[in-house]
């Protein structure tokens, strides 16, 4: 346990500035989306601009088009939580089991297929793992565009799966966010709950 505080300890003191930068506008980007504040976009659009620079200029060219993507899905995300068409204003809503059911089985089959390709064809470790937080990621980035409440369960589920894999491969000072990252979705899962809980007087299980 020692050596994991002060391998933690040391992990943060050879952070640079800009992955502080980045990590502050993470923290921001969630406080923001947790509140429904359309500021919670331009603040990922930011992180996640910074992370693609970092692994890029680190050679981690498919991490740096996984935060790419973020950047576009910031856009997006933006532009549909503005309402530039002043149509109804984008509400917090709870997909069915079966639609939820079709999600999980399509994205565990590109987690298999993806896996599957970087297990044979790369160098990557632990290439299912990594492959299930990335595939999944990409697709709860987009239910949190679309206000879907269930996007901060499967961040649980992602940030725990990250937490292990990180903790395999050494990285505490991210091990350690993502501890926190956790923390933070389930504050969302139960902020965005009660909102939808007030607006419509239905439990979870009467959506």
């Amino acid at each position: 346990m020692s050596e994991f505080f002060s391998q933690t300890l040391t992990g943060f003191t050879a952070m640079s500035h800009w992955e502080y930068i980045a990590v502050f506008f993470s923290v921001a980007y969630l406080l923001f989306a947790i509140k429904e504040n359309s500021w919670c976009w331009p603040a990922a659009f930011a992180s996640t601009l910074i992370y693609t620079l970092l692994y890029w200029n680190g050679a981690l060219l498919m991490e740096s088009l996984l935060n790419v993507y973020y950047m576009v899905m910031a856009i997006v995300g933006w532009y549909w939580w503005k309402n530039p068409k002043q149509q109804a204003p984008l509400e917090i809503q709870s997909w069915s089991l079966e639609k939820h059911t079709v999600v999980i089985v399509c994205t565990g089959v590109a987690t298999l297929v993806f896996g599957y390709f970087m297990d044979n064809y790369t160098r990557a470790e632990m290439a299912y793992l990594d492959s299930f937080t990335t595939c999944f990621a990409i697709v709860t980035t987009y239910l949190v565009a679309q206000k879907v409440l269930e996007n901060w369960l499967y961040w649980v589920v992602i940030d725990a799966a990250s937490m292990y894999l990180y903790y395999a491969k050494g990285y505490y000072p991210t091990l350690a966010l993502f501890v926190f990252y956790t923390l933070m979705a389930m504050w969302g899962f139960k902020t965005w709950y009660e909102e939808l809980e007030q607006r419509t007087g239905k439990k979870l299980v009467e959506l």
